[in-house]
């Protein structure tokens, strides 16, 4: 059988890169103490259509409060749902976080995810999935964002929509399939910073340019590099 060739769609998002950075410049990874694994795993997890600075301030209230993961996850459940009401589903956010901490510490014996670091990228997504209310975005969010910088792609609605409409991954994709479809595709000499810039920026021109109705084609950076956008042209 005849080697298939590189991948055009790896061409296509060094382009989107180039163009994305163009239009809204770098992007500079969060501070180091938002960057501890359990840290990202709490704000993913209270994190559902809120936006991502909403959820950083009541990820920390959490620990200023309570002053440790595991006190969190045993504090009153609607204590826990008031410190949350800042978030789109603040009681659901409580009751999912309290159950993946509690599994997390019938499994580790505390909030704790050093051990992911000894194993390899998709074992350690697969194992961080058995937590309650952990799916394929939180999962790649803790091995991309943390100090574990995996070569992971975070795949949030703005960024699938994207991805979905400039005919990358299959029209209906949901996250975890959107995930196994595009990180093929991901240039290779892209480090773990460079995966996490590239998804802050497409959640960027899903903010402004290519929203979910009405989307802005003719001003978009991408719109050359995107089926639907050109057949908007």
């Amino acid at each position: 059988m005849l080697p298939l060739g590189p991948d055009p769609r790896t061409e296509t998002l060094r382009r989107l890169q180039a163009l994305l950075v163009q239009r809204f410049g770098h992007i500079e990874r969060a501070a180091a103490e938002w960057r501890q694994p359990e840290w990202v795993l709490v704000q993913g997890v209270i994190g559902a259509r809120t936006k991502s600075e909403v959820s950083n301030a009541a990820t920390d209230r959490l620990l200023q409060r309570w002053g440790s993961w595991e006190t969190v996850a045993i504090a009153p459940l609607a204590d826990v749902q008031a410190e949350l009401a800042t978030q789109t589903y603040p009681n659901v956010a409580a009751k999912r976080l309290q159950a993946s901490l509690a599994s997390l510490i019938d499994l580790r014996g505390a909030v704790d995810l050093t051990h992911l670091a000894e194993l390899d990228t998709e074992a350690a997504m697969d194992w961080l999935e058995q937590l309650p209310g952990v799916g394929r975005k939180i999962a790649a969010g803790v091995m991309n964002a943390s100090t574990l910088d995996r070569r992971a792609i975070v795949l949030d609605g703005h960024h699938t929509r994207i991805l979905q409409r400039m005919g990358l991954v299959p029209p209906k994709a949901g996250t975890a399939r959107a995930f196994a479809a595009i990180m093929p595709a991901m240039p290779e000499d892209w480090s773990g910073a460079q995966f996490d810039e590239h998804h802050l920026l497409m959640k960027k021109l899903g903010q402004t340019w290519c929203r979910p109705s009405a989307p802005d084609c003719p001003n978009c950076a991408a719109q050359a590099l995107c089926e639907t956008g050109r057949r908007r042209a």
